[in-house]
C-alpha cells in the first residue's frame, strides 16, 4: 500500500521508519564485547606441544606387525621391515613427533599461565606464543588431571595478566565470551550465555562445570571464559559433540576451582584432596520412596570402603547423605567437590537419613591417594531361578570373588528376562548384595527372601556392577 502524506515524500517516510525501527532494536539489550576483547586479548596465549614417539610405540605411524609370517625367508623379512618403515637390527630407532595445540592465559606479570592439563600432559616440549608473535619455551609447574588444570611458567616480565573473577556469582543467562585458538586460529572470539551451572560430567567428579552455548572447538581448550566486566570466570575445557566439533554444549572449569588448584600446584607441584571412602549415586523418585524420603535429594551411599574414614565413622550402604558440614545436598553430584575441597584431617558432620530418620555422623576426612601413590559358589551345584523376578542367579566362585572384591555373600546374575528386575535395571553380570536392606547370601536364601518381602512398593536392591556399587528400586508385583 503506498504511503501518502501531504508535503512529505513517501521515500523519506520509509527511510525515517527504517531508522526508527532498526537502530533501537540493534542496540537494545545487547552487550558491547569490544572493551572486554581490547582489554584482554593480549593476555590470551597459544600453546603448542610436541611429544616424541618411537616407531612401533603407541601412536606410531607405523602400525602392524614388526615382522612377517613365521618361516618367512630372511630376504623377504628384510623387505617387509623396510616396507613397514621399521628399523632393521643395528639401525637407529626412528622417531616422530606428535603435536597438539591449545590455549591459555597469563595470570601474573612474571609469566604464570593457566591452561588445561590435557593440553600439556605427557608433552616433551611446550611452546607459548604471545600476542606479539614471540615464542617462549614453558616449564610445567604442575598439572592436576582430576580438575584438568595445569600451571605453566615462562621466563618473562611485565606481561599483561587477566583479572580473575568470582565464579560463585555466575548465574544462568549471564553473557559470556571466550577467546582462544580453535583449530589453530589464534585469538578467535566467540560469545554466548551461561546455560547451566554446577554440571557434573563423568570424568569431572571434582569440578562443578559451567555449561555455556559459546562456540568452543578443538584448540579452545585451556582458554579463558570472560564475563562482561572482563573478568575470567572459567577455563574452557570440554565440549559435547557427536561430530568432534561444536554442537551447542561447552563446559568450563569455574575459576574459583582453578585458582585453588593453581595455588597448590605453585606451592607443592601437586594437589591434595579430601576423601571419605564411599561410592554414591543419584536418587530418583522410586528410590526415595523405597527409603521413606518424601522427595529425591541427597547422595545415596552404595559402597563403603572398609579401610576408609566413612567406614570408621559408621556409615553404611543405604545411608542417604542429606548435608555435608551444614551444606544441603540437592543432588549427589554436589558432594564430591565439597569433600575434595576439604583439607585432610578436618572433621565434618554428615547429616544422614537412615531407617526413616535423620542422624548426624562426625567424620574425619582423609587424604585422597593419587594414582602415583600405588593407585586410588560352585555355579553348577547352586544354579537357582528366582521366579518372581524372572532372573537366574548362581553362587560366586572363589575366582569371581577375588576378581569382584566381594569377600562373602552375594549372588551372580546370569540371566535376566522381562520382569520386575529388568524394569529396575538389573543386568546380566550384576552381583546382588542385598534386597530390602537384608543381605543376600545365596541363591536359595534370595528365593526364600522374595517370599517374605512386601509387594507393590519399591524396595532398595544393592548390586555390584563392575567395580561400583549402586541401588536399584525394585518393585515386586502383587
Amino acid at each position: 500500500m503506498p504511503i501518502v502524506q501531504s508535503g512529505v515524500p513517501a521515500r523519506l517516510l520509509l527511510l525515517l521508519l527504517a531508522m526508527f525501527l532498526h537502530v533501537p532494536l540493534a542496540r537494545a539489550g545487547l552487550p558491547d564485547f569490544k572493551p572486554v576483547i581490547q582489554r584482554n586479548q593480549a593476555s590470551v596465549v597459544n600453546i603448542s606441544t610436541t611429544q616424541e614417539l618411537q616407531a612401533g610405540s603407541r601412536g606410531s605411524p607405523y602400525p602392524g606387525p614388526r615382522s612377517g609370517p613365521p618361516g618367512m625367508p630372511p630376504e623377504l623379512e628384510e623387505f617387509f621391515r623396510r616396507f613397514r618403515g621399521m628399523p632393521m637390527p643395528g639401525q637407529p630407532k626412528r622417531h616422530r613427533e606428535a603435536r597438539s595445540l591449545g590455549s591459555g592465559f597469563i595470570i601474573s606479570a612474571d609469566g604464570q599461565i593457566l591452561t588445561n592439563a590435557h593440553v600439556v600432559e605427557d608433552a616433551d616440549s611446550i611452546i607459548v606464543k604471545l600476542s606479539d608473535n614471540s615464542e617462549k619455551p614453558a616449564k610445567l609447574i604442575g598439572l592436576d588431571k582430576a580438575s584438568d588444570v595445569a600451571l605453566l611458567k615462562i621466563d618473562a616480565s611485565g606481561l599483561p595478566a587477566v583479572k580473575l573473577g568470582d565464579s560463585s556469582g555466575v548465574e544462568v543467562g549471564d553473557w559470556v565470551l571466550a577467546i582462544g585458538s580453535p583449530f589453530g586460529l589464534e585469538h578467535s572470539v566467540t560469545q554466548g550465555i551461561v546455560s547451566a551451572i554446577g554440571r557434573s560430567l563423568p570424568d569431572g567428579n571434582y569440578v562443578p562445570f559451567i555449561q555455556t552455548d559459546v562456540a568452543v572447538n578443538p584448540g579452545n581448550s585451556g582458554g579463558p571464559l570472560f564475563n562482561l566486566r572482563g573478568e575470567v570466570i572459567g577455563i574452557n575445557s570440554q565440549i559435547y559433540s557427536r561430530s568432534g566439533g561444536y554442537m551447542g554444549l561447552s563446559f568450563a572449569i569455574p575459576v574459583n576451582v582453578a585458582s585453588k588448584v593453581a595455588r597448590q600446584l605453585a606451592a607443592n607441584g601437586k594437589v591434595e584432596r579430601g576423601w571419605l571412602g564411599i561410592g554414591i549415586q543419584a536418587m530418583n523418585g522410586e528410590l526415595a520412596q523405597s527409603f521413606g524420603l518424601e522427595k529425591p535429594l541427597g547422595a545415596l551411599v552404595g559402597q563403603v570402603d572398609k579401610d576408609g574414614p566413612a567406614s570408621r565413622a559408621g556409615l553404611k550402604p543405604g545411608d542417604v547423605i542429606l548435608e555435608f558440614n551444614g551444606q544441603p545436598l540437592a543432588q549427589h553430584a554436589e558432594l564430591p567437590p565439597l569433600v575434595g575441597d576439604t583439607a585432610p584431617g578436618t572433621t565434618v558432620t554428615l547429616k544422614v537419613w537412615r531407617d526413616k530418620a535423620t542422624r548426624n555422623i562426625p567424620v574425619t576426612v582423609a587424604r585422597l591417594k593419587s594414582p602415583d601413590d600405588d593407585k586410588l559358589a560352585d555355579s553348577a551345584a547352586s544354579d537357582t531361578a528366582a521366579g518372581v523376578l524372572n532372573i537366574q542367579v548362581v553362587a560366586l566362585t572363589p575366582e569371581q570373588r577375588e576378581e569382584s572384591g566381594v569377600e562373602s555373600g552375594g549372588v551372580l546374575v546370569v540371566r535376566v528376562a522381562d520382569g520386575p528386575a529388568a524394569r529396575a535395571g538389573l543386568s546380566r553380570g550384576d552381583i546382588i548384595l542385598s534386597l530390602g536392606n537384608r543381605a543376600v547370601d545365596s541363591p536359595e536364601q534370595l528365593a526364600a527372601l522374595l517370599k517374605k518381602l512386601p509387594r507393590d512398593q519399591p524396595l532398595p536392591m544393592l548390586v555390584q556392577r563392575d567395580e561400583a556399587r549402586l541401588f536399584l528400586p525394585l518393585k515386586i508385583g502383587g
